[in-house]
């Protein structure tokens, strides 16, 4: 079961440029089983872009995360959500529980996006 939580509609590279932010969804994945279930930090990054466009009804943002996703609960990593125009966001991921082989984690975007870098 996903559960979306939204403090906007707006699309989420609009919120990029305008400032205006997702406050975050949540959602889990079986990741099969092992003692300490982990994502990888490709299914990661395209979980949370499915998630995100989901939530806002826009196309998948590019979204990339650094690491792997340990699934114990209260590990979080910090992903990256590049727009069109360069700017950035800040994206947490933090997991809230796992059962078994199945990861629960929450997606919370930052308040404040990075602009893109001036060019020459």
């Amino acid at each position: 079961m996903i559960t979306i939580r939204l403090s906007a509609a707006a699309s989420i590279l609009s919120a990029v440029a305008a400032g205006a932010l997702l406050v975050g969804c949540s959602a889990s994945v079986s990741v099969g089983t092992s003692t300490t279930p982990k994502m990888s930090a490709d299914k990661l990054a395209t979980l949370v872009a499915e998630k995100l466009a989901d939530t806002t009804g826009q196309p998948k943002p590019d979204i990339t995360c650094p690491e792997d996703l340990a699934g114990k609960a209260g590990t979080t990593t910090r992903c990256k959500l590049t727009a069109d125009d360069g700017s950035t966001l800040g994206v947490t991921v933090e997991v809230t529980s796992v059962d078994g082989d199945q990861i629960n984690f929450d997606i919370e975007a930052d308040d404040t996006a990075s602009p893109a870098p001036a060019s020459n």
